[in-house]
C-alpha cells in the first residue's frame, strides 16, 4: 500500500468520492450529512490522502485544521474491492501522526449513529477515540456520533 497526498484532480478519487456521498445520503437525513464534496476538501486547512495498490485507488482520508492544536478527520473511505484489508487502519495511523507532527494535540470526527457506521465506529475506537460532545460547528444530532482522541 502506498500513501500519497491527493490534489483531488484524478477520476479515480471523484467515482470513490461521489459513492461516499451517495452511501451518506442513503442513510442519513440531508441535514444530518457532513461529508464534504471535491470542492469542498479543496481547501488550504485541509489535507488529502489516498491509498493506493499500484494502480488501484484502496480508500482515502483527510485532515482538516481547525485551529493550531485541534484537527477532524474527514472522507475516510475504503472501496469496496479493499474492505477489511487493514487500508482505513494504516491510513488513520498515517493521519494521526502527520496530525501529531504539525502539533496538534487533539483529533475529532464526526461519524454515522446507524448500523452502517458500526465498522467506522469500532474503527476509531480501536484506535483510541472515545464519544465526546459536538465540536466546532456541529450540533447534537440523533443520526451523528462525536468521537475524539489526544494525541
Amino acid at each position: 500500500m502506498n500513501i500519497k497526498v491527493d490534489d483531488l484532480s484524478g477520476p479515480e478519487i471523484a467515482q470513490l468520492l461521489t459513492e461516499h456521498l451517495n452511501d451518506m445520503h442513503a442513510t442519513s437525513p440531508a441535514e444530518s450529512v457532513h461529508a464534504l464534496d471535491l470542492s469542498g476538501l479543496k481547501k488550504p486547512n485541509i489535507a488529502f490522502w489516498t491509498v493506493w495498490e499500484n494502480d488501484q485507488l484502496l480508500g482515502c482520508g483527510a485532515l482538516k485544521r481547525l485551529d493550531e492544536t485541534h484537527g477532524e478527520i474527514k472522507s475516510m473511505r475504503t472501496s469496496n474491492i479493499a474492505r477489511n484489508k487493514g487500508v482505513a487502519s494504516s491510513l488513520l495511523q498515517h493521519i494521526l501522526h502527520t496530525a501529531t507532527e504539525q502539533g496538534m494535540t487533539k483529533i475529532s470526527l464526526e461519524t454515522g449513529s446507524q448500523n452502517f457506521f458500526e465498522p467506522a465506529r469500532r474503527l476509531y475506537q480501536k484506535h483510541g477515540f472515545t464519544e465526546c460532545e459536538p465540536f466546532a460547528d456541529y450540533k447534537l444530532d440523533p443520526h451523528s456520533v462525536f468521537m475524539s482522541k489526544t494525541l
